[in-house]
């Protein structure tokens, strides 16, 4: 079934190529791509997906967002007993939003609450990837059914408007930013796709 959904999925490739709004979804041609080239490409993806300003929000059921990376000193939960429920935008209790309200042009103050021009959110409990493993994320990233439904370049669309992912990039108040550029993270989303989705557990 997942050779099906994967062959579905790559054929996507052949779509032409789309202006977004901030990047270029060019997916390369169909069977141009080997499997160790996609697996290369995913071993950039892990890179992002893994890193602090990516993974902090990736969190499961606790519904707790972590603080971790190099300027967080230890890895921790969000302080002030943060809990951003069920909604994952903290309805429950307190809104992401209260802090992490957007004011233009002061997200690049040290210590301050990072901010962007959409609500601040946990990423959905399917897409829970603190800490896990680089296959545990490229069996999940691939499965319709932990990843939104999304296919290869709903993917990268989703990378290309939701703005709060762009944060990652360009994090502000000293944070170190996620690896690569947005740009080279949605090529290599379709890099892989067209490969296939391959990981490395795959027979």
């Amino acid at each position: 079934m997942r050779n099906v959904i994967a062959m579905a999925l790559i054929s996507l490739a052949s779509l032409a190529m789309a202006e977004g709004e901030n990047t270029i979804i060019d997916p390369p041609a169909e069977g141009s791509v080997t499997r160790d080239e996609g697996l290369t490409a995913w071993g950039r993806i892990y890179e992002v997906a893994s890193h602090p300003r990516c993974a902090n929000c990736h969190v499961g059921p606790s519904n707790r967002p972590m603080w971790s990376g190099p300027t967080y000193g230890k890895t921790r939960p969000h302080g002030m007993n943060v809990n951003a429920g069920e909604s994952r935008i903290g309805a429950e209790t307190l809104l992401c939003s209260t802090c992490h309200a957007y004011r233009k042009g002061v997200n690049d103050m040290p210590h301050a609450a990072p901010q962007v021009a959409m609500n601040w959110q946990l990423a959905p409990v399917e897409a829970a990837w603190f800490g896990k493993s680089s296959t545990e994320i490229c069996n999940q990233l691939r499965d319709p059914e932990r990843n939104g439904g999304r296919t290869m370049i709903e993917i990268a669309e989703h990378l290309d408007h939701d703005l709060i992912l762009h944060w990652a990039w360009t994090p502000g108040g000293g944070r170190e930013p996620a690896p690569y550029s947005l740009q080279e993270h949605v090529d290599d989303i379709l890099v892989w796709g067209v490969a296939g989705f391959p990981c490395e557990n795959d027979e």
